[in-house]
């Protein structure tokens, strides 16, 4: 019912920035807070950063003042610039949304299938 696609992943050098945006399309009647997460190799997936509807935002510390998320409602777009990237930012990243859809009332949370940053020292 409800698909996000990414986009913007690749291949960067130490200190270069990437952008990340993440598309929501669908049966959706509204979209409620919209994030980032990544995984990197053998590790758990953590937050990135995450983004309320009404845009007050969160980042794990370990991106604060290198990355910056923003959203779009009207086009139900989420976008990371990711800038100062270091080699251990390598990681699949994740969009994630928690959406109502126009067939239930109860909020879900989805993802998107993962794209591939790799920063090279």
């Amino acid at each position: 019912q409800v698909q996000l696609v990414e986009s913007g992943g690749g291949l960067v050098q130490a200190g270069g920035s990437l952008r990340l945006s993440c598309a929501a399309s669908g049966s959706i009647f509204r979209i409620n807070d919209m994030g980032w997460y990544r995984q990197p190799p053998g590790k758990t997936r953590e937050l990135v950063a995450a983004i309320t509807r009404g845009s007050t935002t969160n980042y794990a510390d370990s991106v604060k003042g290198r990355f910056t998320i923003s959203r779009d409602n009207a086009n139900k777009m989420v976008t990371l610039q990711m800038s100062s990237l270091k080699p251990e930012d390598t990681a699949v990243y994740y969009c994630n949304a928690n959406v109502i859809t126009r067939s239930t009332i109860i909020p879900e949370d989805y993802w998107g299938q993962g794209t591939q940053v790799t920063v090279s020292s």
